[in-house]
């Protein structure tokens, strides 16, 4: 059996060839949060490739920072919910894999549509709270961006989901510091955030090794020690944008730009191939 470093490599490679593709996408926040959807997926979350929208008796994951979706696509792909030659028809006419996630492309995996950011915790907070109306223990997972958490509906569910003890909740922050446009601390500066969700009643966790796959899982078993006790918990993950191609890492240039033929091969060769390509 593959280890997470191997698969994360692998879904890497998948990323910047899906970009590279149809020369649209967003490989940086993609490559960045690979650790963190690999120990999700290959190790912490109880879910079934089968794929019941309803979720029942299993762990379901929500993606609000929609944009990452050739990580989404792969990390699906990669762990049974879909063939994974699909990956190739990323972004094309008439595909299920489009640009941002949505629900009306029955594509298994995919609970809700993610192309307007903010929306996620609102959509992970209900379906947590469905689960303890339906007497269900399982957890829900959901990944945002830093730079998304400009939309004030974050901040909305966030006092919702404390004031209402929403306890099956773990939400990750990809704390990686960029945006579309240029750092965070720049375009709209976040200020303390671990402060700022104490203060709204959260558990906060923060993990300062997001691109290391076994750190991850540790803070993900870590959280869900934290469940059940009356708060909602997040986890501050910080992240390097394009982690694992070194031109790409930590600028905000490749947030949603794609390499060119030699770009491409410059990637591929510092990723190995380590399940076989689409």
């Amino acid at each position: 059996m593959a280890s997470l470093q191997e698969i994360a490599s692998q879904i890497r490679r998948d990323i910047v060839r899906m970009v590279h593709g149809v020369a649209s996408g967003h490989p940086g926040g993609s490559l960045g949060c690979t650790d963190y959807l690999t120990a999700l997926y290959f190790k912490v979350m109880e879910h079934n490739p089968s794929f019941d929208m309803n979720a029942t008796n299993e762990d379901v994951f929500f993606l609000s920072n929609g944009h990452v979706s050739p990580l989404f696509y792969s990390t699906l792909a990669r762990s049974g919910y879909f063939d994974i030659k699909e990956l190739s028809t990323f972004r094309k006419l008439n595909s299920r894999l489009q640009g941002h996630p949505a629900t009306h492309e029955h594509l298994p995996g995919v609970r809700m549509a993610s192309g307007s950011l903010g929306q996620g915790m609102s959509n992970a907070i209900g379906a947590a709270l469905a689960k303890k109306l339906n007497g269900d223990t399982h957890l829900v997972f959901s990944l945002h961006g830093d730079g998304e958490l400009d939309e004030g509906q974050n901040w909305e569910a966030a006092m919702f989901a404390a004031h209402h003890k929403v306890d099956n909740l773990i939400s990750t922050i990809d704390w990686n510091g960029q945006q579309i446009d240029g750092p965070t601390a720049k375009v709209m500066n976040l200020g303390n955030l671990d402060k700022k969700f104490e203060s709204f009643g959260w558990e906060v966790l923060i993990l300062e090794k997001g691109n290391d796959v076994d750190a991850v899982v540790a803070m993900l078993e870590k959280a869900k020690t934290l469940t059940g006790k009356g708060k909602p918990i997040v986890i501050l993950m910080k992240t390097e944008m394009g982690y694992g191609v070194d031109f790409m890492q930590g600028s905000h240039e490749w947030h949603g730009i794609a390499p060119n033929d030699e770009q491409l091969a410059r990637a591929l060769a510092q990723l190995p191939e380590t399940l076989g390509d689409y």
